[in-house]
């Protein structure tokens, strides 16, 4: 029988934990973390996920601020804004909520993050040093993955793991820290894509098997061998005739096929995704203590 890894009841527990920590740093003196999120266009998913973020902060007492930008403006416009928070002592993180409008170069903007508030650690210097090992804000759905893995005591050490999807911000990250020599790390990592000519094959090798590609219920029963933990990251929204709204979130894993074959794995929704946010303020909370560059 599997067991359910809960990331909704993991999440609600380390913002308790975090929340703690915001009240006693405040009772010592200490300034009140505070996020800031850039959001341009009115894009429903991005909408929705930054009212979450405002939400989450609100919830374990950071100060929160959205800068919300029309989708016609500037790049250079945007990048005024982004050195604008740069320079403010005052906030002490600053995500820009990704995708942004097809005459913005992504890159270019999270390049103009200050390291030190890129709390969504997509800047090249965040990825290089957690690439070799040093202090660093790690990419938010890697860092929730292995807050999970830690809490339900799962051994990585030794183990065969699989991740499916190459993008920066999961797959690459992810295989990298699970290969690092630490204790949650030190997996024999293989990282597989839509390239790899046997992928069940090697899925069915697996201990450890992380979905990350975006394709609902790509995983199936035969992919998978007895006894191996699977976190689905992958989120789907497709049409369905039996729910109110007539959509239905689903995961990379075709959960009700797999989930007997497994020792642990996650829902969808519920499993990953409440730790990402999570996760992000915890990378928020480390800025405003700024221990990761003193």
């Amino acid at each position: 029988m599997y067991e359910l890894i809960d990331g909704k009841a993991t999440s609600a527990a380390i913002k308790e934990e975090i929340a703690e920590e915001v009240k006693q740093l405040v009772k010592e003196g200490a300034k009140t973390p505070h996020l800031a999120a850039i959001l341009v266009g009115h894009d429903g998913a991005s909408e929705t996920y930054v009212a979450s973020k405002e939400k989450s902060c609100s919830q374990v007492g950071f100060n929160s601020t959205v800068l919300r930008l029309e989708d016609d403006i500037t790049e250079a416009d945007l990048l005024e804004k982004v050195e604008a928070v740069n320079n403010d002592p005052g906030i002490d993180g600053l995500i820009v909520q990704l995708p942004l409008p097809a005459h913005i170069n992504e890159q270019k903007i999270i390049e103009a993050i200050k390291p030190e508030k890129d709390v969504d650690g997509f800047h090249p210097v965040n990825v290089g040093r957690m690439v070799i090992g040093l202090p660093a804000f790690v990419s938010a759905t890697p860092a929730g993955i292995l807050e999970l893995l830690k809490r339900y005591n799962i051994e990585t050490s030794g183990k065969s793991c699989v991740v499916i999807g190459r993008s920066n911000i999961v797959g690459k990250p992810m295989s990298i820290l699970l290969s690092q020599k630490n204790d949650f790390g030190n997996a024999t990592v293989t990282l597989c894509h839509s390239r790899t000519p046997n992928l069940k094959e090697v899925t069915g090798q697996a201990d450890i098997i992380i979905a990350a590609l975006g394709r609902a219920e790509f995983l199936r029963a035969d992919m998978v061998k007895e006894g191996a933990v699977v976190i689905d990251v992958g989120i789907s929204r497709i049409r369905s005739d039996k729910t109110k709204s007539g959509w239905k979130l689903l995961g990379d894993v075709k959960f009700d096929e797999v989930a007997p074959k497994c020792s642990f794995i996650t829902p969808v929704p519920g499993g990953v995704g409440p730790m990402t946010i999570v996760s992000l303020l915890r990378n928020t909370l480390l800025a405003s203590k700024r221990e990761i560059y003193k």
